[in-house]
């Protein structure tokens, strides 16, 4: 809103609202950096001053993703818009991922089967959450300290690491029998897609699979998906699996119905897809840092998953 006001002015807006629109902002930040999470709202607050900061900066960026630039700032925002996934679902499937705060049953996330899918049956948006962990040399971390405890050690130093999070109901590994207590059924799934951004531009993806993560399905991935650990040790070893699952970035992620393991690649046929310009992005820092009370989850949510602090972890605990 504040842009387009902004906008309207001939393309150019007045240094009297340039100067209050600042004056505000300073005021707000001023007022989170002294109260910080302690401060009722203080993630709205915290909105809300990000998109004054747009409006002054009349970054068309903002108009996409308020909430992506008030956690992260214009260059990371907008890194983490170009490099969202298209998601692509297995034939027969009908789940989306949603957000976990509105929709956390099957009857308000499922959608049709087949077609260019951006809402579920119910209208719920398909949404993935994000968390952004910045090893580049001399960045600060973004959301204001939020990332201080994050493992940028060894490998990982001069990388940019983008954790998409996406949220369904449930997960059933043998669909078709979505019974609590059933074998591979369980309430609750996050599951993952990753983009690791190196210092020379090169851009690699992977995405979650059971107890490991995956670049392409296939059998030298069966020992990542089972967790045997030695074995998919021996895979990377030989070259037929990617080391800690990365690989050449594809700009897809292949969903498997029931379970949700993800590939980092468009493997086979899909009835259905959701572009990522159609994905809407939630910054998932706030939840992490106790901003709002977490709901409790049948499996570990990502705050709470090692891969969180650590980049480069192999495993999904």
């Amino acid at each position: 809103m504040f842009g387009q006001v902004l906008r309207r002015q001939s393309g150019q807006a007045s240094p009297e609202w340039l100067g209050l629109l600042l004056v505000v902002a300073l005021l707000l930040g001023v007022v989170l950096a002294t109260l910080g999470s302690q401060l009722p709202g203080a993630a709205l607050a915290r909105a809300i001053a990000g998109r004054i900061v747009c409006a002054v900066k009349l970054s068309d960026s903002c108009d996409r993703a308020p909430e992506l630039v008030a956690a992260y700032g214009d260059e990371l925002a907008s890194l983490v818009r170009r490099h969202a996934p298209q998601i692509a679902y297995e034939a027969g499937m009908r789940a989306l991922p949603v957000d976990y705060r509105r929709c956390r049953s099957p009857q308000c996330a499922d959608g049709p089967e087949a077609g260019l899918v951006a809402r579920s049956g119910a209208g719920r948006r398909v949404v993935a959450f994000v968390h952004v962990v910045d090893c580049r040399v001399g960045e600060p971390p973004p959301f204001a300290g939020r990332n201080t405890a994050a493992d940028c050690s060894g490998p990982r130093r001069g990388n940019l690491y983008l954790q998409y999070w996406l949220y369904y109901p449930n997960s059933a590994t043998f669909r078709g029998v979505p019974v609590a207590g059933a074998k591979g059924f369980h309430v609750d799934d996050w599951e993952g897609y990753q983009v690791r951004i190196g210092m020379d531009g090169a851009v690699d993806a992977r995405a979650s699979s059971h107890n490991g993560y995956n670049y392409r399905l296939g059998h030298a991935n069966w020992a990542s998906d089972a967790g045997w650990g030695a074995l998919r040790d021996a895979t990377e070893a030989v070259g037929l699996r990617a080391r800690n699952g990365w690989g050449p970035e594809t700009g897809w992620l292949y969903v498997a119905g029931g379970s949700h393991a993800g590939s980092a690649g468009l493997d086979r046929p899909v009835s259905r897809v959701t572009f990522g310009h159609r994905l809407r992005l939630i910054p998932l820092e706030p939840v992490a840092a106790g901003e709002r009370i977490p709901p409790a989850f049948a499996v570990t949510p990502p705050w709470r998953k090692r891969v969180w602090r650590d980049p480069e972890a192999e495993g999904t605990d």
